[in-house]
C-alpha cells in the first residue's frame, strides 16, 4: 500500500548499516532483556512451513508456503531485528524460475495490501461493489502471479510482523538507505540459503514502495553483490517534488488534472480512454500555459475554468476562487454536496462527516475504509493456513515509522522529502543492467499518485536508454486498482508478458 493519506502525508509519504553482517549495528545498544527469552522476539515462533495447491485455469498448481523471519545482526553479532516474510514456490519447477520479491510502502505499510490483493494464491474481495470491509472473503486467486513466478512477501520493520530489538533501535530502520539495506540483505540471504541464485530476480513495489523497489535494486548491486532483472512498481511515487510540492505548482497540477477528469467519468459511467487522453493534452497545453502565467481576466477565464469544471465537476465558481489550481478542493467539491472523495480514487466517495468544515477532515474512504480489512484477514489467513501463530499484533499500517521516516541520503539535491528521487538509480540500473527492464502501473484515476507523474518521468528520459526495456501501463481504477476483479486480471496478464518476454 503505500503512501498515506494527504493528510497524514504532510505529517508522514540504518544511519545503522544493517545490509552486512559485518556492518556497524545497533544490537550493542540492546539490554539483555530485550534479548532475552522475555523479549519482543519471543512472540515471534518458529519458521512455518505447509503444502498446498491452487487451481489455474490451465492447470493445478502445487506449491510450498514458508511463513518465516530473518534475523538481521549488529556488529557485536548480537540480533537487531526480525524480518517477517511469506515464500510460495512451485513444486517441481527449475531452479532458474523466476523468483520475485514484493513489498508495499508507506513507509509504513505492510505487504498484506499485494499479498491478499494482487499476486499471492488467496485473495480477499470486499463485495459485490469492491468496497464492503465488514465481510470480506477470502478464496483462490484465479490471477495470482504464483503461475509463472516464486514469490517473497516481505514486511520491513515496524510493519506487519517485523520487529526491531527496541524502539531506539527501529530507528535505524527507518530511513531510506537504511530500509533499502536491510531489505538488500533479507533478499540475498533468502536467495543464498534457498539455491535461487540462478533465478532471474525480480521486484515488485507499490507506492512509495516502488520508490523503494529503486533503492533496493541499487543496494543489492552496490552491497549485496546482486543484479535484479526487473522492476514493476505499482501506483509508484518516485519523484518526491510532485507529491509534497507547493499546491500552486503549474506542473504538478497539470500532472495530476487527466486523473481528476478520469475518475469524473468513472462517477458518470462514461470512462472513455479518448476522452482522458483529450484531458492529458489539454492539462499540458492550455492548462499548464495559463497557470504558469498571470492570473487569466474576463472571456480566457471564464473559458478556462468553465473546461476545468467540466473535466472535474468540481463548481465553476470553485475552481475560480483558486485561479485554476485545484489542489485539494476536489475532494470537497467534486461529487457533490456532502460527499467526500478519496486521493486514492477520486471515482469513490462517501458522505461526508464534517459537512460544516471549509477543508476535508474525512478519514479516508478507501485507506481507512475498507483496506483496513487486509490486516486482520491476513493475521487469520497467517494462523489458519500457513500455520504461524503469534499473539503478536499484525501491524498493516504504522503511522509512528511515517511520522519518524529519514528521507536523508537520497540521491536528490538537499535532505528532504521534496528532494527525494529515485530517476538517477532508475537511469543507472538501466545503464549498467543491459538485461533490466521495468513496467511502471498506474489506476486512472489514482490522484494521490497520478499516473500523469510517472508518465511525465518517463517521458523525460533518455530515449535510447528505456526504448522496449520501460513500459507504462494504466488500469480502471485508484491507487489499489486491483482490487476490482478485471483490473487485477489485466493486469496480471500484462505481468505474465513482461516476465515471458525476459525469458526469451
Amino acid at each position: 500500500m503505500r503512501v498515506f493519506h494527504i493528510t497524514q502525508i504532510v505529517a508522514l509519504l540504518f544511519s545503522l548499516l544493517v545490509a552486512s553482517a559485518s556492518a556497524q549495528g545497533p544490537g550493542d545498544r540492546a539490554s539483555p532483556e530485550e534479548r532475552g527469552p522475555g523479549g519482543i522476539f519471543s512472540l515471534i515462533p518458529s519458521d512455518a512451513v505447509t503444502e498446498h495447491s491452487l487451481k489455474l485455469s490451465t492447470e493445478t498448481l502445487d506449491y510450498t508456503a514458508t511463513a518465516g523471519t530473518f534475523d538481521v545482526f549488529g556488529q557485536n553479532g548480537e540480533r537487531a531485528a526480525k524480518i517477517y516474510y511469506t515464500a510460495y514456490v512451485a513444486k517441481d519447477r527449475p531452479v532458474d524460475r523466476p523468483l520475485t520479491f514484493v513489498f508495499n510502502g508507506g513507509p509504513g505499510a505492510a505487504s498484506a495490501y499485494l499479498h491478499l490483493g494482487l499476486v499471492g494464491p488467496r485473495m480477499l474481495e470486499f463485495g459485490e461493489r469492491q468496497d464492503d470491509g465488514t465481510q470480506p472473503s477470502l478464496s483462490d486467486n484465479p490471477d495470482s502471479w504464483l503461475a509463472f513466478t516464486d514469490l517473497v512477501l516481505i514486511d520491513p520493520v515496524g510493519t506487519g510482523w517485523s520487529r526491531a530489538a527496541n524502539n531506539d533501535m527501529a530507528t535505524g530502520f527507518y530511513g531510506v538507505r537504511q530500509d533499502a539495506e536491510s531489505l538488500a540483505k533479507v533478499i540475498a540471504l533468502y536467495a543464498q540459503k534457498n539455491g535461487r541464485l540462478p533465478s532471474p530476480k525480480y521486484i515488485v513495489g507499490e507506492s512509495y514502495g516502488g520508490f523503494r523497489a529503486i533503492k533496493v535494486a541499487s543496494a543489492l548491486k552496490e552491497i549485496q553483490g546482486m543484479l535484479v532483472s526487473g522492476i514493476l512498481m505499482v501506483s509508484p511515487m518516485i519523484e518526491g517534488r510532485f507529491l509534497w510540492s507547493a499546491r500552486d505548482d503549474p506542473l504538478t497540477a497539470a500532472l495530476r488534472l487527466p486523473s481528476l477528469a478520469a475518475a469524473e467519468l468513472e462517477k458518470k459511467n462514461k470512462f472513455d480512454q479518448n476522452r482522458v487522453m483529450e484531458a492529458e493534452r489539454f492539462a499540458m497545453t492550455d492548462y499548464l500555459v495559463t497557470l504558469a502565467g498571470p492570473s487569466p481576466q474576463g472571456e480566457p477565464a471564464d473559458a478556462l475554468y468553465s473546461r476545468v469544471s467540466a473535466l472535474t465537476g468540481i463548481p465553476q465558481e470553485a475552481v475560480r476562487q483558486t485561479r485554476g489550481f485545484i489542489g485539494d478542493t476536489y475532494r470537497k467539491k467534486s461529487a457533490g454536496d456532502h460527499r467526500v472523495v478519496s486521493p486514492y480514487d477520486a471515482a469513490h466517495s462517501v458522505v461526508d462527516a464534517y459537512p460544516e468544515a471549509a477543508g476535508d477532515q474525512n478519514e479516508d474512504p478507501v485507506l481507512d475504509g475498507y483496506t483496513r480489512a487486509y490486516g486482520a484477514a491476513f493475521a487469520a489467513y497467517a494462523r489458519d493456513e500457513l500455520a504461524f501463530k503469534t499473539d503478536m499484533t499484525y501491524t498493516l499500517l504504522n503511522e509512528d515509522v511515517n511520522r519518524r521516516w529519514e528521507w536523508k541520503g537520497n540521491r536528490g539535491d538537499g535532505d528532504s522529502r521534496v528532494t527525494a528521487s529515485a530517476v538517477s538509480d532508475m537511469r543507472d540500473l538501466l545503464s549498467v543492467i543491459p538485461q533490466f527492464r521495468m513496467m511502471v502501473a498506474h489506476g486512472y484515476s489514482d490522484a494521490l499518485t497520478p499516473y500523469g507523474f510517472s508518465k511525465y518521468i518517463l517521458d523525460h528520459m533518455p530515449p535510447d536508454l528505456i526504448a522496449n526495456r520501460v513500459e507504462l501501463k494504466l488500469y480502471r481504477g485508484g491507487h489499489m486498482f486491483y482490487t476490482a476483479p478485471a483490473s487485477r486480471a489485466d493486469f496480471s496478464r500484462d505481468a505474465l508478458g513482461f516476465y515471458q518476454k525476459h525469458q526469451k
